[in-house]
C-alpha cells in the first residue's frame, strides 16, 4: 500500500473516532505499522500532516509503533521473524511462508480535546 493512501486511511479513522467522541480537535494519534510492509514511516507522517490540514486532526502528532510480524515456513513449518521484507526460512531456505501476525497499519488510540 502506498504511504499517501495509508496516511489518508489513518486520518479518516482518526476523524471518525473524534467525531464519535464529539471532540473539538485531535491532539495525537497512536497507531501501529507492520514491519512486513515496505513503507517509510516518515513519508506516512508527512502525508498525514498534509492531509490533516483544515480538519480536527490538524496539528496532531502521529506516533506509529513498528509491529514485528512472524512468518511460518510452508515447507518445514518453522516460525521465524523475517529479515527485512524477505521471507527466507532460516532452517530450509524456502521463500514460501505465511505471515502469522497482523499486517498493514491501524490506530490504537487517539488523544482528543473535548
Amino acid at each position: 500500500m502506498h504511504e499517501s493512501t495509508l496516511a489518508k486511511r489513518l486520518l479518516e479513522a482518526a476523524l471518525e473516532i473524534a467525531r464519535e467522541r464529539g471532540a473539538r480537535r485531535v491532539l495525537s494519534v497512536h497507531g501501529w505499522i507492520a514491519d512486513s510492509e515496505p513503507l517509510n514511516r516518515g513519508s506516512i507522517e508527512a502525508h498525514f500532516v498534509a492531509n490533516a490540514d483544515g480538519t480536527l486532526v490538524q496539528g496532531a502528532r502521529l506516533e506509529l509503533e513498528l509491529d514485528h510480524v512472524a512468518a511460518r515456513c510452508t515447507e518445514c513449518g518453522v516460525t521465524y521473524l523475517p529479515t527485512g521484507h524477505l521471507t527466507l526460512c532460516p532452517r530450509c531456505g524456502s521463500p514460501d511462508a505465511e505471515l502469522t501476525g497482523r499486517t498493514g497499519a491501524g490506530i490504537k488510540a487517539i488523544e482528543v480535546e473535548d
